[in-house]
């Protein structure tokens, strides 16, 4: 039998209006997670990028590959 996938639990204020979720701690973390990643992306955004040529040259360069 599949596991079913637990729905977020929202808590509502007295006029109804959601002010809060319940999620399962996966999901929350996997929100997390994706936050950092693109909290990287955008601190590196300008950086010089390198071809994936020169990766592989520089990596045979080493000895690591």
């Amino acid at each position: 039998m599949a596991a079913t996938q637990p729905t977020p639990q929202y808590i509502t204020d007295e006029q109804g209006n959601r002010v809060s979720v319940v999620l399962p701690v996966d999901d929350y973390q996997e929100l997390i997670d994706d936050l950092e990643d693109l909290a990287t992306v955008a601190e590196r955004r300008k950086e010089d990028t390198i071809s994936h040529a020169d990766v592989v040259k520089s990596l045979k360069a080493d000895g690591k590959l």
